[in-house]
């Protein structure tokens, strides 16, 4: 048994001038890295401890030898992840969906020390977070670490376009990073996504493109490494720059990668595509909350309304938040409450000029408009998701024929 306080063990099997700054890289990260030259040394690692988290293994020099580790790992009951180095030119005769192989991982070289530390975390967590019904999958008695410390991921989702998806994903990540907080921003809308664009950021590196370049022997970059910075702090991540050839966006890679980028930062936002594929189902199943805009119009109460069903017959509906956007152009909040059965998390006042002027100028809302009612309702849900107290505004009224929103 592992004890209290010990560092989970990683066991590596790579050529010695690889296994050396792979090793620092996730002693760094917390681990107790222990390189092998043998299977033997393998066999006898597995037999006297419990608390070995991962391995990593060469099966591009030695696929026998790779085979043979990878069945140590997972007899006698084991399930012990594993990081497979592999040839670019396997990847077509890979099948990660294989019994056995839900908690592995694959790269390619070259490879950055860093992204094997990610890779290796992403794998952990998983490990760990499955359940067979009597415990967890991962045999191993592993002190949680540092290594398993992560972020809260944030989907911003509905069925419907239109609602002001992406326009609430932005500004509450740039309120949440105006806090203090880091944050990453993911547009994983691979068809209609613009969330560089909206703030003002070209040639940002995608998902797809890295991707592409590991097949063709490029480095495997994480998605902390792939991130862009924004002037304001923020990082930004885009999967897909285009519609077209996004079938390398496989979506549990996607969501592993998500899960070990969530050691680096507060809170993920995922901006995700109106529909109900497989991308987003996969990175839904790992957010700890789904915030939900709804206009008050119904086409969207109508589409709120479906997904309330689908997020129940799924198991999920106790992480959906509704966000009412505009909630003063339309149905009433309190009749939206009621045709849906779900309670209202947090409003967005409608403010079309302050936003288009934001939009065009390539800025967000804190940054172009930090006084303005809007903001304050921007402020307000990032408290609330960060479990500070919000003090609710005070009804507008009427002056001089104006709407005038009283403070607080």
């Amino acid at each position: 048994m592992a004890l209290a306080g010990s560092q989970p063990i990683v066991a590596i099997l790579l050529p010695s001038w690889e296994a050396e700054p792979v090793a620092r890289e996730l002693a760094a990260g917390g681990f107790d890295p222990m390189p092998l030259d043998n299977l033997d040394q393998l066999a006898a690692l597995v037999a006297a401890r419990r608390d070995v988290a991962a391995a990593v293994i060469d099966a591009e020099s030695d696929p026998e030898g790779a085979s043979a580790a990878w069945d140590l790992l997972h007899r006698d009951g084991r399930v012990i992840p594993s990081l497979l180095l592999i040839d670019p030119a396997s990847l077509d005769r890979l099948d990660m969906t294989a019994p056995g192989h839900e908690t592995d991982e694959y790269v390619t070289r070259p490879y950055s020390g860093e992204s094997i530390r990610w890779r290796v975390e992403a794998m952990c967590i998983r490990s760990v977070a499955i359940d067979d019904g009597s415990g967890p999958v991962l045999q191993s008695a592993i002190e949680s670490g540092d290594w398993t410390r992560r972020g809260e991921l944030v989907a911003i989702f509905n069925p419907k376009g239109g609602v002001g998806k992406t326009m609430v994903a932005t500004n509450l990540a740039a309120v949440l990073t105006a806090a203090g907080k880091q944050v990453l921003l993911i547009d994983a809308d691979t068809v209609t996504g613009h969330v560089p664009i909206s703030l003002g950021m070209d040639g940002v590196a995608t998902v797809v493109d890295a991707w592409r370049d590991e097949l063709d022997g490029g480095p495997s970059l994480s998605f902390v490494e792939l991130a862009s910075a924004h002037p304001s702090g923020l990082r930004i991540l885009q999967l897909s720059d285009s519609p077209i050839h996004t079938e390398i966006l496989e979506p549990q890679r996607i969501a592993t990668a998500i899960a070990g980028a969530r050691r680096s930062f507060d809170y993920v936002i995922a901006d995700l595509h109106p529909s109900y594929s497989p991308l987003n189902r996969a990175i839904i199943e790992k957010a700890e909350r789904i915030l939900v805009p709804v206009t008050p119009d119904m086409p969207a109460i109508r589409a709120l309304t479906k997904l309330r069903d689908v997020a129940e017959e799924m198991g999920m509906r106790h992480r959906i938040a509704m966000v009412v956007n505009r909630f003063n152009s339309g149905v009433a909040v309190a009749d939206i409450e009621r045709a849906v059965g779900i309670p209202c998390y947090a409003q967005i006042r409608s403010a079309g000029p302050v936003i288009v002027k934001a939009t065009n100028e390539g800025r967000t809302l804190v940054e172009n408009a930090p006084k303005d009612p809007i903001t304050a309702d921007f402020t307000a849900l990032a408290d609330r998701i960060m479990g500070r107290e919000v003090v609710a505004a005070k009804p507008a009224f009427r002056l001089f024929g104006r709407t005038v929103n009283a403070r607080a």
